[in-house]
Parts: structure tokens; sequence; C-alpha cells
């Protein structure tokens, strides 16, 4: 069985599901799951549902009618019969939005997200499961809630290895088009869960590992994996075939084509991974695989924008020690803060956070009783792998370094 996942761009609208027809008419369709993430800007737009819950009750209407028309609008340029069973299955999903909105009662922003941001992979689903059947491609559709099954981690789930696999074992047939949605989980008390934001590569991954499949291939915009980012950097050139390792290492440092927890459950059971172009399904892409040698040949640049830098000291100039270090981390990890760099010395600590879930405010409160604490927002990370003194120059030439760590392959700079 291979297993392919559509990303939010190649679905975002009727003209981009007729052509992930296109694909598997190309490509082939049997024995395949398919794995598809939400429309467009969906899981954006139900991020914005969530904020007006909670922010501003007077706003909630309007931005669920915002995701409401959206899809009604792909609904109609792809089903001219108003009649069609997808219809009321699309209402029935969005009842389900208001009904949640309307009985819930948990304070806890994590849990509502959850539940409500979910439903962009169900809708998108649903709509591209009726409409291939309608083109003659018959497919079963999925409720991949039942298969994935996961902790109460809202937002950034762990899974259940043991349980999925004993749910994939026993619901999917391997021998039919099946159709399914990225991104989601579901605990032990059966309430949706979320992999985290992009985690839908890693939907196609679990899956993948618990089918034993033969492949994963991840259709995107790009023709592959690019040295670069082509929105931040030009000239992106593209990378034919990389190992896991070197794939895994890309990911970590925020390289956006794979997310980050993809490749470890493929390399385990040495699953290939293809990156290829949906608007070109017959290229040849990106193929991550077992090689150890399989490196590039060029600089390959990574930048996470809107970063956090602190820089921690010692109040008495005492050295900051195994202790401290502990202390702080142990903050990090309260405050659900991602650690992107590091760099100490005797009386100082510098780190570069991804402050993704809003907790750098109050952690900053708790840092300032111990440390003096200096603090840049909206700072990026660039990282360069395979570097070399022209690359290096290329990222520093006008900008403000902050910070420099340099390894014998990788070096990293935050720069304001």
């Amino acid at each position: 069985m291979r297993v392919f996942k559509f990303g939010g761009a190649s679905v975002k609208d009727a003209e981009a599901v007729r052509n992930v027809v296109k694909v598997l008419q190309e490509v082939g369709h049997k024995d395949t799951l398919v794995i598809i993430s939400a429309m467009g800007k969906t899981t954006n737009a139900m991020e914005m549902v969530v904020k007006a819950y909670f922010e501003d009750k007077s706003a909630l209407s309007g931005a669920l009618q915002k995701v409401v028309d959206y899809h009604n609008t792909i609904l109609s340029n792809l089903f001219n019969n108003t009649g069609h069973p997808v219809y009321e299955q699309i209402k029935l999903l969005f009842d389900e939005v208001k009904g949640f909105l309307a009985w819930n009662k948990s304070p806890k922003y994590g849990f509502v997200y959850d539940q409500i941001v979910g439903y962009g992979e169900l809708l998108s689903s649903t709509i591209i499961c009726n409409y291939l059947n309608e083109v003659g491609l018959s497919n079963t559709w999925l409720d991949v809630r039942t298969l994935i099954k996961t902790d109460s981690s809202y937002r950034d789930a762990r899974v259940n290895w043991e349980r999925t696999q004993q749910e994939v074992s026993r619901r999917v047939d391997m021998s039919k088009l099946n159709i399914t949605q990225g991104f989601l989980g579901s605990d032990e008390n059966n309430f949706t869960t979320t992999l985290g934001r992009e985690g839908s590569d890693y939907s196609a991954a679990i899956l993948a590992y618990c089918l034993n499949a033969d492949s994963v291939t991840i259709w995107k915009d790009v023709p592959g994996v690019l040295n670069a980012d082509p929105r931040n950097f030009d000239k992106a050139e593209l990378l034919d075939q990389i190992s896991y390792r070197e794939a895994i290492e890309l990911a970590f440092y925020g390289a956006s084509v794979i997310h980050p927890k993809t490749l470890q459950p493929l390399q385990r059971k040495d699953i290939p991974l293809h990156v290829k172009s949906f608007l070109n399904p017959l290229g040849a892409g990106t193929t991550v695989g077992k090689g150890v040698d399989i490196l590039p040949k060029i600089p390959c640049f990574i930048v996470k924008k809107n970063q956090v830098l602190l820089k921690l000291s010692s109040l008495d100039f005492s050295f900051i020690v195994e202790n401290n270090i502990s202390e702080i981390f142990k903050l990090f990890h309260d405050h659900r803060m991602k650690v992107d760099l590091i760099q100490n010395s005797a009386i100082s600590f510098s780190v570069c956070l991804d402050n993704k879930f809003n907790g750098l405010q109050d952690m900053l409160n708790e840092l300032k009783r111990k440390f003096k604490v200096v603090c840049h927002e909206d700072v990026s990370l660039y990282t360069i792998r395979h570097f070399d003194d022209k690359s290096v120059q290329s990222l520093q030439n006008g900008r403000a370094v902050l910070v420099e760590q340099r390894g014998r392959e990788t070096i990293q700079l935050v720069v304001k």
C-alpha cells in the first residue's frame, strides 16, 4: 500500500480538488491511503473562531460564517446538484461545531482548540471523498480519530503506538482507495486531539508505519525538497535525493517541507518518502531514504522568523551551572517554549525560543525573580547546513547578528 498526503494548498479550491483527481489518475490510486489536510487557510480561519470564542463572542458567528461560505463556494463549484448528499454531510459537520460552541463548559484553550480546529480536515476529506466517488474513483472515507490514538496533550498530542497499531490493523482495508484526515487523533475519552501545526505529514508517517506501507508521497506546490524556501531565498535548488538523517536534521532546524516528526517512523521501517509537485505529478521530485552518504552538495538555508532571544545572567555574578540550567529548562517546559538554540558562558545563558503557545510573558515574570533578563522579540534564526564562506557572508550582509554558533556542518545566526 502507498500513502499519499495532500496539503492545504493542493485542495484550496474546486480547481485544486479537480487536480487531485488528475494526480490520482496519472500516478494510480489502487491500494492507496490518501490523507487530506484542511482546505487552503481553513486552519487559520478556524483559529479565529477559537479566538472569538474566548475573546469576543460577538465576532464568533461571523468568524464561523466565513468558513461556512468558503466551503459552500467549493461545494457549488464541484457539485451542480444541490440535492447531493455531500451538502447535508457538510451542514451536519458545521452543526456539530455550533453545538460544541453552545454546550462546551471547558475553559481550557487547548481542549477547545482541538475540538474546533480539527473540523477543517473533516470538512475537506468529506468533500473530496464525495467528489472522487462522483467522478468514478470509488473510495472509503475513514475517520482518522478512530485510527490514531493519543494522550490528552491537546494541540501537541503524543501517539499511543500500540493502540494505534491495533486500530489501523482492524479498520483499514488495504485493497481499497481510502480517504482520511491529517493532523488529528483522539484520546482515551474519544475527544479530538491534534498532532501540532502542520502535523498532517506526521499523520502520513504514523499510518504508513502501522500499515507497513511501500512508500509515502507528500504532494506539495514545490518540485520537491529545495535547499531553501523560495519565499525567503533566491535561486533555490532541488535536492534529488537525501538520507533520512539529513532530512531529520533539516526538519529539526525548521525546513518547512517536511514536518520534524515525520521521518523517525519511516526510518524505523525503511519506508521511502517522496516529496513531489501536485502540479507536475510525473516529475522526479525528491526521495528521502536509506543511505548515510546521501548528502546535499550545496548549502541548505533555513529561517525561523518571529523568534525570541533571551539572555540571562545571574544577579550576583555567580556562575550559571547545572541547577540553574535545570530550573530554567523546567520553566521552558512549563510554559511550552520550544528551544531552538542554546549558548552559555560562565555567568550568562542565551537561548533562542519559539513562543508558539504564547507563554513568554508569564515565563519572563518568573525568570526576572532570579535572573537579569534581556529579551529580544521578533528576531530571526538562520541556519545553514553544509555552509561555506560565501553562504555565511550572504546572511551576515547588512544584518545585526546577536548570536552566532558554528559547528563542523552547521552554522546558526540569530539576527535582528
